[in-house]
Formats: C-alpha cells, sequence, structure tokens
C-alpha cells in the first residue's frame, strides 16, 4: 500500500499533469460538489473516499481529538487532542495561526507582493474595491507578508494569532484555483482570482493588520465562528460583515473545509522568527514575527 501510495504521489508531482488534474477541470461544479459529497453520513462513502485521500496525501490523524468520522466533514473539520499544539507564550512574538508550508514571503513594496518567484501581485488587487480596504495598502507600506499553505491532509482550522481584536470581514466571491505551487508558478495573480475573505484585525495594543484565508479548489466553504454565515460559492452577501470579536492568542477562529492559503500582511515593526523560510513546515502556534520595541 505503502509503494503504491509513493508512486501516486511521483506520479501527481510531474507539473503539467498536476496542472491539468487540479486546474483545468469545471472547478466550480467540483468544488459544490465535495461541499456536498462530504457531509453523506454513510460509512462506506467515509471509508472509500478517506482509502482514496490517503493514497494522494500523508494524512496523519494520531493528533486528532477523535479517530472515527461520521462524514469527511468532520475530518476536514477535525479538532486536535488537548496538547496536540503549543503556543509560544511569548508576548513579543505573533505566532502561526494555522498548521502550514511556508509559501513566498518577504517586504511590502509599492504596494506588491509575491505569489512566487517573479509572480508579483497588487495588494489593492487582493483586497478588492470596498472602500473598507482602500487604506490598507498605504498602512502595511513597506511591511512583510507571508503565504501558509495548508494542505488537504493537515489540520485545517485556524487561530488568532496574537491577542487580537477582529474589526471586519470582506467577503470576496472568486474562482478556485489550485493553489499549490504548481499552479502558483503559472497563473498569474492567482490570489486575487480565488474566493477569499479578508479579516480587518487589530493586536491588543492597536497594531493593525489582515489575514486573508483564500479558497482553492475543492474547498466547500469558509467558516469564521465571528460571522454566523457560512461562506462558500453560494452565498450572495452582504460582502462587508462588521463584527468586533476578541481572541486571545491561540483561540481557534475558524476553519476550511479543505486545503487552501491564508496571507498575513503586518505593518512595518515586525522581525521574522527564527526558521521562517520558503517550505518549512510550521505548526499552529509556532513563532512567526517578533514585536520590535
Amino acid at each position: 500500500m505503502m509503494k503504491i501510495r509513493q508512486l501516486f504521489q511521483k506520479w501527481m508531482l510531474q507539473e503539467d499533469l498536476n496542472f491539468l488534474l487540479t486546474n483545468r477541470i469545471p472547478r466550480i461544479t467540483l468544488t459544490r460538489f465535495m461541499g456536498w459529497w462530504s457531509q453523506i453520513r454513510h460509512p462506506w462513502v467515509v471509508k472509500s473516499s478517506m482509502a482514496v485521500w490517503r493514497m494522494f496525501s500523508d494524512l496523519d490523524l494520531s493528533d486528532a481529538k477523535h479517530q472515527k468520522f461520521d462524514s469527511l466533514h468532520a475530518c476536514f473539520t477535525r479538532e486536535l487532542r488537548p496538547g496536540a499544539r503549543v503556543v509560544n507564550p511569548d508576548p513579543a512574538y505573533m505566532t502561526s495561526p494555522c498548521d502550514a508550508i511556508v509559501g513566498a514571503c518577504g517586504t511590502i513594496s509599492q504596494g506588491q507582493v509575491y505569489q512566487a518567484k517573479g509572480f508579483p501581485y497588487q495588494l489593492q488587487s487582493l483586497l478588492g474595491t470596498s472602500e473598507c480596504c482602500q487604506h490598507w495598502p498605504s498602512v502595511l507600506e513597506g511591511g512583510s507578508y507571508l503565504t501558509l499553505r495548508l494542505t488537504s491532509s493537515m489540520y485545517h482550522r485556524f487561530h488568532a494569532p496574537y491577542n487580537v481584536h477582529l474589526e471586519h470581514v470582506t467577503y470576496i466571491s472568486g474562482d478556485t484555483w489550485n493553489v499549490n505551487p504548481v499552479a502558483l508558478k503559472r497563473v498569474q495573480a492567482l490570489f486575487c482570482k480565488n474566493e477569499r475573505a479578508v479579516l480587518h484585525m487589530k493586536t491588543q495594543d492597536g497594531v493593525p493588520f489582515l489575514m486573508v484565508p483564500v479558497a482553492a479548489v475543492l474547498v466547500a466553504s469558509m467558516r469564521f465562528h465571528a460571522v454566523d454565515v457560512l461562506l462558500n460559492l453560494r452565498y450572495k452577501g452582504p460582502n462587508e460583515m462588521p463584527c468586533g470579536a476578541d481572541y486571545v492568542k491561540g483561540q481557534e477562529m475558524g476553519w476550511f473545509e479543505h486545503g487552501s492559503t491564508i496571507l498575513v500582511f503586518l505593518p512595518p515593526g515586525f522581525a521574522w522568527a527564527d526558521g521562517i523560510a520558503n517550505g518549512e513546515r510550521i505548526q499552529m502556534g509556532q513563532a512567526l514575527f517578533k514585536k520590535l520595541a
């Protein structure tokens, strides 16, 4: 079984084939289908689907709170067992909101950031045309950006990276391109095309920053505890949702129903924590940035 799984994964690493199978498909239709399929509560459906899932990924449920699931949705959105993650308690550090692989990261310059080497995009294009988002590029200029990619097998819940206040959510409907490295090297401004939500936030000492969860192919929905609606491709608005929710560092904020990406944007005044570099695997609660005095 292990050899078969390794063969499938090696096959999928071929860039042309990977891009064809994960993007040149009816993405939105399959994403909606996945949302329906994942909710089916039948042991045969769950068992066979998870067997296929394991063929294409390194799914590991050893740190899950529960080992049996009545639907794929329950597995996608699984909780962790107590103590499975350690949140860095140092108030000087902002921590990772999720388990992830670090993608492109760097300095925000002239409103521009990168999704991959040689593939820039404008921050304003990501944030959209809403009046609520117009001031952010100037606020964040000279600060830092970080891409956190969640694979399908990872823990899918995301948490507060600091003691924070969530002021507002801007939801932007869009496409469902895959957000893996293969697609990011081929599709210009991919994050600006996909469904996403802009989380307008402030630290406990008033520093503004953004987290932008971006949906992808087969991601059926995003759930934020502060907003009493399920955000997905069928959601028709409103796009602007004031909320006013306070979180302590490490507190759960919501979840994806599959793998995807969270983009983090900070203003000047933060330094990178040790070990944060492109390609590194990190866990929720691990230090990402240190606030400068």
